[in-house]
């Protein structure tokens, strides 16, 4: 075996490319088809081959090729080696794409409001040269780009169905922001019949989080009332700090620095959270560019200090947050 791979520095590729095939198939005539030459000049270079090499690579019959000792040991040497160069080429492919490739993703408004820029941040300073485009759309328009391969993923909800693959990346509970003056509490949390009794800040119906909560709500036989919807979390926040209702948002946009005349409720009985995921359409293979975007997401998308401040009774600092999915 030795001899034979010191020997495979002076042999031409293409003969061992001809005794791969003719190995592959047992047959020197099936070789001949599959390589577009005659029977005779594919004899001709495993001969050739043989010489260079000083061994018999295949037994041969008039009805049966087979390889011997030598032929195996060189088929096995043969194929490691051509898995190498694929290997090495593959990875010098991936290097060049991450140094200049392009990467396109649709975001939840919520998450690119609070998690996204400094994802993006990094990835710039990681790697200057990739080109990143971001559109950020509410969920029904967010798995359309993805449908019609408009971005090469998305940062959303994960939903109830076999067209996408999810990747979790994020656990999301809901909040209220309560105005108290509709409620006193020496507590950190509220339940879902309790918050349903006040006027509700919700977002609209293009939002999977209002998707959500009315399937909850319904589940429950609990109604709610409300004046207003908005399209983005902020407006929720302002209109509740005027006191005009309770807005029900995800943890990531609820303030560090609650105003005073709120609390900031986590919702039990049930408890609601949503997890936000990296789709794809089911099948679809991310780029190295776009895989290494995902990997940063994975890494920064938590935050240890999102806890909101000004909270009836703060929660316990449980460190990183975890990762997981989404429903805005």
């Amino acid at each position: 075996m030795s001899r034979l791979i010191s020997q495979l520095s002076h042999v031409n590729l293409k003969l061992l490319q001809t005794f791969m095939v003719v190995a592959e198939y047992a047959s020197f005539r099936t070789a001949a088809e599959r390589t577009y030459r005659s029977a005779s000049a594919v004899s001709a270079q495993i001969r050739q081959l043989e010489e260079q090499l000083c061994v018999t690579l295949f037994h041969r019959t008039t009805r049966s090729v087979r390889l011997t000792d030598e032929g195996r040991q060189l088929l096995d040497c043969a194929q490691r080696a051509l898995q190498e160069m694929e290997d090495g080429l593959r990875k010098i492919r991936e290097t060049a794409d991450v140094q200049r490739g392009r990467v396109s993703l649709s975001c939840s408004p919520t998450i690119a409001a609070s998690r996204l820029a400094r994802v993006l941040a990094a990835f710039q300073s990681d790697f200057p040269g990739i080109e990143v485009s971001v559109r950020e759309l509410t969920s029904a328009s967010l798995f359309e780009t993805i449908r019609n391969h408009e971005v090469d993923f998305g940062i959303g909800p994960q939903i109830e169905t076999s067209e996408f693959s999810f990747e979790p990346i994020l656990e999301d509970p809901f909040y209220a922001l309560v105005p108290k003056r509709f409620i006193s509490t020496s507590k950190s949390t509220i339940a879902l019949s309790t918050l349903v009794n006040m006027p509700l800040l919700v977002l609209n119906s293009a939002t999977a989080l209002r998707d959500m909560l009315e399937k909850t709500l319904a589940e429950r036989d609990l109604v709610f009332t409300s004046r207003y919807e908005f399209a983005q979390a902020q407006t929720l926040i302002s209109m509740a700090t005027a006191g005009l209702g309770a807005a029900i948002l995800p943890k990531v946009m609820v303030p560090r620095d609650v105003d005073s005349s709120v609390w900031a409720l986590r919702i039990v009985n049930p408890s609601l959270q949503r997890q936000v995921a990296v789709i794809t359409l089911r099948g679809h293979t991310l780029s190295p560019a776009s895989t290494r975007l995902v990997q940063l997401l994975r890494q920064l998308i938590g935050d240890p200090d999102e806890a909101p401040r000004h909270v009836a009774e703060p929660p316990p600092s449980t460190g990183r947050q975890l990762c997981g999915k989404s429903a805005l």
